[in-house]
């Protein structure tokens, strides 16, 4: 029984050099080598996030995953385009205005240290977290019941790190709760 799930956003962020080939790399400006600097910048809010911790339980800590990456033409070729997507998990007690401007402002400052380097930052989706809302106790308590009596074992509400549509729900303002989702570990 979950009365709360994390938030997502995700990105699509556009690394642009100038192409060259590998035998006169000078000629060129190595988008990988660009959208390195940038991941490192990423990555490196993962070590602060790990110090944050959710108040609901079934959910740890914001964190952030590239999950993939396109670019470059060929093995002898310095690489004038990579594009990747990342995904940031938010906690239920984080803002996700502030979060995606943190996100964003991590790749300006990353990217402000390169030269002849631009990069574009396009959000693919904004999913709110589903906050534990007033109200969705009756609820909670009847599948609790019922399911511990039909499963044969106490069953505890929490959060789960997905996310899921519950979201909208929660954003409306009406007490919403999932059950079965997500794996039973």
């Amino acid at each position: 029984v979950l009365t709360a799930h994390n938030g997502c956003l995700q990105f699509e962020v556009e690394v642009r050099g100038r192409m060259a080939h590998a035998a006169i790399p000078d000629s060129g400006r190595d988008a990988l080598q660009a959208a390195v600097a940038l991941l490192n910048a990423l990555y490196a809010r993962n070590d602060a996030y790990r110090a944050v911790h959710s108040k609901v339980a079934g959910i740890s800590h914001p964190y952030l995953n590239v999950g993939w990456i396109e670019g470059g033409t060929n093995t002898n070729v310095v690489p004038g385009k990579v594009i990747f997507r990342l995904d940031r998990r938010l906690i239920p007690e984080e803002n996700i205005d502030l979060v995606e401007a943190e996100i964003r402002d991590t790749i300006a400052q990353a990217a402000s240290a390169l030269v002849d380097i631009s990069v574009d930052v396009r959000r693919i989706l904004r999913a709110n977290p589903l906050k534990p809302l007033p109200g969705n106790r009756p609820l909670v308590d009847a599948l609790k019941r019922h399911a511990s009596t039909l499963l044969g074992e106490a069953i505890e509400d929490s959060g789960t790190p997905l996310y899921a549509d519950a979201r909208l729900f929660g954003e409306a303002g009406i007490p919403a709760v999932l059950y079965g989702a997500g794996p039973r570990t």
